[in-house]
């Protein structure tokens, strides 16, 4: 019996032993080795331009030089890999380097809380802490909103999907319209006002209102800011904290450091992760105003509450881009640029929307299957990208900040072009 001499496929042990549960590799058809910058390499040597950045981790690019010099320099001088949350030397670095180029600015007294280190860990931590501030149990989240997978941020979470995989039942949370929910001619803040007042709207006070500026899953919908101020005056006048989820649209992804800067509020908590450690490596913190500083020791606890490494990468990259204003400066023209493409993009497609705000944007073309078209054309391009949105419906950018413009500019016209080829192979098929 001739032995068989077929190749054996290069993702084939992935599919053999890796859980069913992947998900972003099964759009990928390699094994990616190396990765600098906005690009991607294969083992066999294919380069992609990375418009995925690790679903927004990876904000300042793959292995940024200075990042990468501190951490092998820390490593090498037998600095700590881990910590608990002991007092460091990377930990107070990065403390000081947050206090003065993010929270002083910005006045803002918020303490700074290390929570386990996945965004839905510090999302458990806001909840918990804003019920014990208040002593109220309800927290009140947005349609489209997703706060995390474990079972506190999963009842936040409004994905049906995610919401079914728990096996118990979630609760805990009133979900109300984010804004634009119903269109243009409804403003959702004053339909949650209504409610808050009705003594019979069905609403327990709540400890928290919880909400993202901008949905990254839920289909880049982007809050108006007299939006969110109404929202926090709300929470301000029926007691309940103003908690904002800046995990994937903080770290410069909407334009500022966070992503409500210019929209006149103070949130209570802001949760974040992602690229908080500015090189991937996993990280979250809940910021907290000091009155409401209220857990105990160890009330909210974690191994991997200090991860000493991301300490170390966190504070370079706050040291190098957000020292100055020349940073965000040129987030703005990127954004600019961005918006143009889309708007291109959008125009291939009838009905198709822009959404999102400053280099988080993407376009809704009303249907996950085109969505999947557009971006698997893209993959054979050369181009990392992927969709959200309640269908997949929504492409959506999130390029590392720093991309140079030519890379930046390429991967815009493979998108444009992907998106042209999509639609003609659509038009053919129903002809």
């Amino acid at each position: 019996m001739p032995s068989d001499t077929s190749e054996p496929s290069p993702v084939a042990i992935f599919k053999r032993r890796e859980s069913e549960v992947r998900s972003y590799c099964r759009s990928f058809n390699a094994v990616f080795k190396s990765a600098a910058g906005a690009q991607l390499c294969d083992e066999d040597g294919n380069s992609y331009i990375d418009f995925l950045s690790g679903c927004s981790s990876l904000n300042y690019g793959h292995n940024d030089p200075d990042m990468k010099a501190a951490l092998i320099a820390h490593i090498a001088g037998d600095g700590l890999a881990h910590g608990l949350d002991l007092h460091t030397g990377a930990k107070a670095g990065f403390l000081e380097a947050f206090e003065r180029h993010i929270l002083k600015p910005r006045s803002m007294d918020h303490r700074v809380m290390f929570t386990g280190p996945t965004g839905a860990n510090a999302v458990e931590a806001a909840l918990k802490l804003a019920r014990k501030v208040t002593g109220r149990t309800n927290v009140i989240a947005f349609t489209n909103g997703f706060h995390g997978m474990t079972l506190g941020a999963l009842s936040a979470t409004g994905n049906g999907y995610h919401r079914g995989a728990a096996g118990v039942t979630l609760n805990g949370v009133t979900r109300m319209p984010f804004d634009g929910y119903f269109g243009d001619g409804t403003d959702t803040a004053e339909y949650l006002a209504a409610m808050l007042v009705d003594k019979s709207g069905g609403i327990d006070a709540p400890a928290a209102i919880l909400l993202e500026t901008v949905q990254g899953e839920g289909g880049l919908n982007a809050a108006r800011p007299e939006w969110v101020r109404r929202i926090a005056e709300l929470a301000k006048a029926h007691g309940a904290l103003l908690i904002i989820d800046d995990i994937q649209a903080g770290c410069g992804r909407c334009g500022t450091f966070f992503s409500f800067e210019e929209m006149g509020v103070v949130p209570d908590i802001v949760t974040m992760a992602k690229s908080v450690s500015g090189f991937g490596l996993p990280m979250a913190l809940m910021l907290v105003r000091e009155r409401h500083d209220v857990f105990g020791p160890a009330e909210h606890n974690g191994t991997f509450r200090g991860n000493t490494h991301a300490f170390v990468t966190a504070r370079v990259a706050i040291e190098k881009f957000w020292a100055d204003d020349a940073f965000q400066k040129a987030l703005a023209v990127k954004a600019a640029v961005l918006s143009a493409a889309l708007a291109d993009v959008a125009a291939l497609i009838p009905g198709a929307r822009l959404k999102g705000r400053g280099l988080m944007q993407g376009v809704d073309v009303g249907s996950g299957e085109l969505a999947s078209q557009i971006c698997g054309r893209a993959v054979d391009q050369g181009l990392i990208i992927e969709t959200s949105g309640s269908e997949d419906q929504v492409v959506k950018v999130l390029a590392p900040l720093t991309t140079p413009e030519e890379i930046f500019n390429k991967g815009l016209s493979i998108l444009t072009d992907s998106a042209r080829r999509a639609m003609d192979a659509t038009r053919q098929a129903a002809e």
